[in-house]
């Protein structure tokens, strides 16, 4: 069952408008519930199990949505996180500035991986411009391609596949067996929509005033291979060279310290216009995906 132009521009207008309010049932925190569950029933944690958790949890979320069509206004709100990830992460930027930085370290845990404890004030803007652009894709550009290639439901199944990532898709011991399948299909579901994030802040940058075309365009070719994810390294290093900031660097997980490859070069300061300069990145490459969505909407 595909979407209408109707339904998307609906969609979207309840997304800028509400975001992602804690009082409305969500389809992620249902997925999320259902892979636990799903995971209890598996006596194994080899790969083959993996693999049958992924079938258990995708199959299920993109029949469901395919078989309500008279919700596909509510399914593709609910898939879409352009103002929900602007929100969370400017709550850690506001707190630097109203609440001190104890607040901002509390506020930036709550959508970051690593630790935050010992951040400091750039630290915090570094997190939040890295989550942003990061999950420029995840959060939208993705959903919206698989909108495009297979409706609401092509939405729900990626969706499911990024949230068995996040929650099994490590590389511990835990998880290494056991996520292999769901970490790898994540990859190979993000390799087309990553590039495109990359292009969408080409495009913002070529078009909007005070960011760098060229920078973000050498930079994103120079350094996004040099992450360890085959994709987050594509928006990331985009948006480090439009706004002409370096990102990547030391990080601490689990008290451990890790070090990523840089992205882009010292430039400008990480401070906060240096993130509302991101957010205008982020709000236009989201623009320019649903325009681009829209228009080919049945």
């Amino acid at each position: 069952m595909m979407y209408s132009g109707t339904e998307l521009g609906v969609a979207v207008a309840l997304d800028l408008a509400l975001g992602d309010p804690a009082w409305l049932p969500h389809p992620i925190r249902a997925i999320g519930w259902w892979i636990g569950k799903a995971s209890g029933l598996l006596s194994s944690r080899s790969k083959p199990a993996g693999a049958m958790l992924w079938f258990l949890v995708v199959a299920p979320a993109a029949a469901v949505v395919y078989f309500t069509p008279w919700l596909n206004i509510y399914w593709i709100y609910a898939f879409l996180a352009i103002r929900g990830l602007d929100h969370e992460t400017g709550l850690a930027v506001k707190a630097l500035s109203q609440e001190g930085l104890p607040a901002a370290r509390h506020w930036i845990g709550r959508v970051v991986g690593r630790d935050t404890a010992h951040l400091d004030e750039p630290g915090v803007l570094r997190a939040a411009i890295e989550t942003m652009a990061e999950n420029l894709c995840d959060a939208v550009v993705a959903p919206l391609f698989f909108l495009a290639l297979a409706g609401p439901a092509g939405m729900a199944a990626y969706k499911a596949v990024n949230t068995l990532d996040s929650m099994v898709g490590y590389r511990d011991e835990r998880f290494r067996e056991f996520g292999w399948f769901s970490a790898r299909v994540d990859d190979v579901a993000n390799f087309i929509p990553a590039r495109l994030s990359a292009a969408l802040v080409w495009l913002c940058a070529l078009l909007l005033p005070g960011f760098e075309f060229l920078r973000s365009f050498r930079v994103t070719l120079r350094d996004a291979a040099s992450q360890p994810s085959p994709n987050s390294g594509w928006p990331e290093a985009a948006v480090a060279g439009a706004l002409g900031v370096r990102l990547g660097g030391w990080n601490r997980y689990r008290g451990v310290e890790s070090h990523k490859a840089f992205l882009g070069d010292p430039g400008a300061p990480l401070d906060v216009a240096a993130f509302q300069r991101a957010r205008v990145l982020h709000y236009g490459s989201s623009g320019w995906m649903a325009l681009a969505v829209w228009s080919v909407a049945r």
